[in-house]
């Protein structure tokens, strides 16, 4: 999909929705974390193949949690890089709920091998 068919304030309320569709304990759960949308992922990302989003932060399930003073958590999910892998509007959103759900899955301590076993991919 072209990366100007949906402009980020429309790209933003699809990720608002995506939020809004979650159990009310996954929402209190990463209350605290918040939800950025950026178009493209950093500069400095040498990674392999696409991003479509990242977590930044301590997992929900690791002992001590953040150290005082750090930033807080983020996830960041990316637009230009989503619309790049999606067909239409539609699986825009399907796309925005799913990378969702597996960053969500990284706060919670869930290991990439892992979630992608759950198809959280």
């Amino acid at each position: 999909m072209d990366a100007d068919a949906i402009d980020l304030d429309e790209f933003e309320r699809m990720v608002g929705e995506a939020l809004a569709e979650l159990p009310g304990w996954v929402q209190e759960a990463v209350a605290g974390i918040a939800i950025m949308v950026d178009d493209e992922p950093p500069a400095d990302w040498h990674g392999r193949g696409l991003l479509l989003g990242q977590f930044h932060g301590v997992a929900r399930t690791r002992i001590g949690g953040r150290v005082p003073g750090s930033l807080p958590d983020r996830i960041e999910l990316y637009r230009v890089p989503i619309l790049k892998v999606s067909t239409s509007r539609d699986d825009v959103a399907a796309r925005v709920r799913k990378v969702l759900g597996h960053e969500i899955g990284h706060a919670f301590g869930i290991a990439e091998t892992r979630l992608r076993e759950l198809g959280w991919y």
